[in-house]
């Protein structure tokens, strides 16, 4: 079939993006499917005034429905319409026709009745239609963002949409070909775009897809080394290959790379399992290197038998300062019978052969280091976890990798572009060896500010006690954000949006931070706690004790309801009594406004005691001072709330730094608190806010000696991502203030 070309109207009102969506995702399976042209007018030819069109075998289609309809027919490869499932199929047309009359309408009260509908349908699905997107969900999506009542609520008034609604929409936004609709316009002037608050340049895009990939033939491999737990990093490389396994309908292998007995466990296996199960990647087809150990051996003793490999026994410094210099190895020229004598030796793990290393013989002079005769055979006397005292040698990663992929039946091999240098030493290998080829997909590695992802200097905050575990809030690993309070939706939705760009960047935490916000806070139930030191009892006039039961979220009766205490006698915050004045009217949340008479002071400033007045029928529209409250009473439970920083100081870490030069100096603060008695009913990882302090999760329930322990979930405001260390050289620098 020839490429199909679709003609988009840049200039129109409202934009047709879901003509756009739709042509990306087709090329996302098949690249080159659909060519498309932006023409720069309001609409394009035609009596109906068209904004998209496309001609094909001598018709013209250029209705909304009418083009995603034919794209769907023409690439049934994409999963995006099948009309040979009459079910599924008159569902998305039912739907189509849906957001034909009833979205593309400007009569508010039309499309409020039209919101709800939608956000009723959305309440237990992810989709539109059936259990993966369809044109139903692109056509819809694509008519609210071009919806000006739409566009003008989900900015200002986003809860009334309903928060089903708005978790979809949001969800597909994330998805790249909704970022390619979004972006075509404006791709020419990405940095103007950016400078003007619109997206940022760390957003990768799936629009391209795989080179050299057919449906349903696409394997991809994720292969974690079982010596370490899983960081954001690796859940980015996990996520990518299961989104390339899913869009081609082909199959993810979890495959661990168990070449090092010396470095792996058991253990680790199964924390890796655990962790992939967190963001949802299937590990139901499981591997090992160690798997394939007997012919990996075998074809190494072909590459010696043919001259492709030789032994080596120079001691491991001067063979790196050889390798530097391009200076070839003494034992480079030795005989096949001599080379395949020391690997015998090496085989038995004896002394000689333990002096000895196989090398691939490729070009000890190639600019690129990695050609330099690597290393792909190495011993080991420790025995391994699998396969016991089998073995003395051990493949290394760099011949183990390829050869498994083309062994297992990988198709694609995703790599982080680190790794970019290598890939001709990978193609080496499979050459060589006349092995089935594998296709090498590159992607940017994710760095973050502040943050280290290398698994040597992470064993040494857990070595020097600087954090508690592999599971640290202030750690990067899957176990240490979720920890953090991270949802596995906001985690997924992140990386979906780098896409598989090959851009290296330092990225901010801001985005994903403010990413899970707009997951957990429709949700979140809403309670109050007061920092303890200082806290202030004051007397109320006109309050009587009783308990009322109220919502648990006002803007989402969803979530249930509460308990809240009043009575004559409540706590205030210390900073909250300071600010208060005499005769002032405040408003004490969820209960109502009230005059400050009397506010008692020690000689150090300390505010003692207020005495309040009842003013329910005031206006809390009036009151500039809204205040967190809690009554003194038998319900009020201690707690502790927990802030963290991060690890290091500095923002990028160079190398040659050493790690203990970057410590933060202190990087947990711990609050004790008095809460609300409801959190008692909370249980270990359910997220709340403490109101006017921010979202939390609960980390660790109350026992008899110490209080429940909360930990503090950042926003993605700049206060809550920024650095809290302050260079004391810096700080010293500082002008002092004169004192008047």
């Amino acid at each position: 079939m020839s490429n199909i070309q679709l003609v988009v109207a840049s200039k129109a009102s409202p934009f047709n993006y879901a003509v756009l969506a739709v042509a990306a995702q087709m090329n996302a399976v098949k690249e080159g499917s659909v060519k498309v042209e932006l023409r720069e007018a309001k609409v394009l030819e035609g009596a109906s005034k068209p904004t998209a069109s496309i001609e094909y075998k001598g018709e013209t289609y250029n209705t909304t429905n009418a083009i995603v309809r034919l794209l769907g027919r023409l690439f049934p490869e994409a999963g995006l319409y099948d009309p040979k499932d009459p079910i599924s199929s008159t569902l998305i047309d039912q739907w189509l026709d849906f957001a034909e009359s009833k979205l593309s309408t400007t009569d508010f009260k039309a499309l409020d009745v039209a919101f709800k509908q939608l956000n009723k349908h959305l309440t237990l699905r992810s989709y539109i239609v059936g259990y993966q997107v369809t044109i139903a969900d692109f056509v819809i999506w694509g008519t609210l963002r071009g919806s000006p009542v739409f566009a003008r609520m989900i900015k200002t008034n986003r809860e009334s949409l309903g928060i089903y609604l708005t978790r979809w929409y949001d969800y597909i936004l994330s998805l790249g070909a909704a970022d390619y609709a979004l972006t075509a316009v404006q791709k020419q002037d990405k940095a103007n775009k950016a400078a003007k608050g619109g997206k940022n340049l760390d957003q990768g895009k799936f629009e391209i897809g795989l080179t050299e990939a057919s449906m349903g033939k696409v394997c991809t491999r994720f292969p974690p080394e079982p010596s370490g737990y899983l960081h954001i990093g690796h859940a980015k490389a996990a996520l990518l290959n299961q989104y390339f396994a899913d869009t081609y309908k082909g199959k993810l292998i979890i495959r661990f790379d168990d070449t090092n007995p010396s470095k792996e466990k058991t253990e680790f296996e199964d924390s890796i399992k655990e962790d992939l199960a967190l963001i949802g990647v299937d590990s139901s087809i499981v591997s090992h290197t160690s798997d394939f150990f007997d012919q990996l051996y075998e074809l190494a003793l072909k590459m010696i038998k043919e001259g492709h490999a030789f032994c080596d026994d120079t001691d491991q410094a001067t063979m790196r300062e050889q390798r530097t210099a391009r200076i070839p190895s003494k034992c480079r020229d030795n005989s096949i019978e001599e080379n395949l004598r020391r690997f015998g030796e090496m085989t038995k793990g004896s002394e000689e052969g333990l002096k000895n290393c196989l090398r691939a013989k490729i070009d000890y002079n190639s600019p690129n280091g990695t050609m330099r005769d690597p290393v792909i055979y190495r011993c080991n006397l420790t025995p391994h976890h699998y396969t016991g005292d089998k073995w003395k040698v051990y493949p290394t990663y760099d011949f183990a990798c390829p050869v498994v992929d083309s062994l297992e039946g990988v198709s694609h091999a995703l790599r982080t572009n680190e790794y970019r240098d290598r890939n001709v030493q990978y193609q080496w290998m499979i050459d060589t060896l006349g092995l089935r080829k594998v296709t090498i997909w590159d992607f940017s590695r994710m760095n973050f500010v502040y943050t280290l992802l290398s698994k040597r200097k992470l064993q040494w905050f857990v070595d020097n006690g600087h954090v508690a575990g592999w599971d640290d809030p202030r750690f990067p690993t899957v176990r240490g954000i979720r920890r953090r309070g991270l949802t596995i939706e906001a985690l997924k939705q992140y990386i979906l949006m780098q896409g598989a760009s090959q851009n290296t960047m330092l990225l901010e935490w801001d985005k994903i931070w403010a990413l899970n916000k707009k997951v957990i806070d429709p949700i979140a139930p809403r309670h109050t706690a007061l920092l303890k030191e200082n806290v202030v009892v004051c007397n109320v006039k006109g309050a009587k004790a009783e308990v009322k039961e109220v919502l648990a979220h006002k803007k989402n009766p969803s979530v249930g309801k509460k308990n809240t205490h009043y009575g004559p006698k409540i706590y205030l915050e210390q900073e909250d009594a300071k600010s208060l004045e005499n005769g002032e009217e405040v408003t004490l949340m969820d209960w109502g406004n009230a005059f400050v008479r009397n506010i008692v002071k020690n000689d150090k400033g300390i505010v003692t005691s207020v005495d309040l007045e009842l003013h329910l029928e005031g206006d809390f529209k009036k009151t500039k001072k809204k205040l967190t409250w809690l009554t003194d009473d038998s319900d009020v439970t201690d707690v502790l709330l927990l802030d963290y920083d991060y690890l290091i100081t500095k923002k990028k870490v160079e190398e040659g730094d050493e790690v203990k030069d970057l410590l933060t100096s202190q990087s947990e603060f711990k609050y004790p608190c008095l809460a609300d008695g409801n959190i008692k009913n909370l249980k270990k990882g359910d997220i709340m806010q403490f109101e006017r302090k921010g979202y939390y999760i609960l980390d660790a329930v109350a026992t008899a000696t110490e209080p429940a322990h909360f930990i503090c979930i950042p926003d993605g405001k700049a206060s809550s991502t920024a650095s809290k260390h302050i260079d004391p050289k810096a700080a010293a620098a500082e002008p002092k203030k004169s004192k008047k």
